[in-house]
């Protein structure tokens, strides 16, 4: 009998820190599972804050004059109306000013990517005198505030008879310190040998740079496409210092002055900032994959 009841103790024994491990394991899973449940709230809270703004403007564009400024605010206009884009489009003739943002951000941008690209290669793989000490005051100057040079470029301009036309605002745009800095972090990460085995088969320099180096800086060459693009496309104080005419104002300057020529209209304003931002957010959604993939590749340079 004694040996027997020797045989069941330790079993019971077993079975009891079986039983404490068991539930050890079982509090952990459950603190794992409350911490993610509480951090995805949190990310959805954060998500539903970031998002309200931007739906109220959209729905707000789409409600009768004067609902948008009831309070408390309305999140859903009760009847749907386009009469707020039918004035913009064809009273207001936001069309031009679209057209001349979409001008203006398309050459700035393919004019920047060339100059950028030509000039982060030289700096990459090109060996010659001082080039390190020019890069360094290229990042140096990165620190000059942009409102800093804008009196000494209005006044070239102006010498140059360059004021009042799209070339005002494109040849300033042409480069970037930060454009350049991106892409030669990048191209750093190009294998030499690629280069010198295409120049041992005849390659000029150019070839190379349309041939192997382009193509294989394409996510930096559309990150830095996405980041010009929208930038020139919301510039709102250069455009405004630079272009007296009305006829060539851009989208950001145009829906500005409907607030000085206008009498106060919500609707109005909700529906000019849609048009403004519904280009760059399509462009955004259809490019973002490269985007990403850009700035991950570009950042692990060096």
């Amino acid at each position: 009998m004694s040996a027997r009841n020797d045989g069941i103790a330790p079993r019971t024994k077993r079975g009891a820190a079986t039983g404490e491990g068991g539930l050890t394991a079982f509090r952990r899973r459950h603190g794992r599972l409350m911490a993610r449940i509480g951090l995805h709230t949190l990310m959805l809270l954060g998500l539903a804050v970031t998002l309200l703004p931007f739906w109220w403007m959209v729905m707000a564009s789409f409600m009768p004059g004067g609902e948008a400024s009831t309070f408390p605010p309305r999140f859903w206009p009760s009847r749907w109306s386009t009469e707020h884009y039918a004035t913009l489009w064809e009273r207001l003739q936001i069309g031009r000013f679209f057209l001349n943002s979409l001008i203006l951000a398309g050459g700035v941008t393919l004019v920047s990517l060339l100059v950028n690209s030509l000039a982060g290669y030289a700096f990459a793989k090109f060996a010659f005198r001082g080039r390190k000490a020019i890069f360094s005051l290229l990042l140096t100057s990165l620190v000059i505030p942009g409102q800093v040079t804008m009196l000494p470029v209005f006044l070239m301009l102006k010498q140059m008879g360059l004021l009042n036309s799209y070339f005002g605002i494109i040849i300033p745009g042409m480069a970037s310190i930060f454009g350049i800095f991106l892409i030669r972090q990048y191209l750093q990460g190009v294998p030499d040998s690629l280069i010198e085995a295409a120049r041992i088969d005849g390659a000029g320099e150019l070839r190379i740079y349309w041939t192997i180096i382009l193509p294989l800086a394409k996510p930096i060459l559309v990150t830095l496409a996405l980041f010009t693009f929208m930038g020139t496309w919301n510039d709102f104080l250069w455009p405004l210092i630079v272009l007296n005419r009305q006829e060539m104002y851009t989208l950001p300057v145009a829906i500005a002055n409907l607030m000085g020529e206008h009498a106060p209209d919500p609707e109005l304003m909700m529906a000019g900032a849609v048009v403004t931002i519904l280009p760059i957010l399509l462009l955004f959604l259809a490019l973002q994959k490269y985007y990403i993939q850009g700035i991950l590749m570009g950042g692990l340079k060096e």
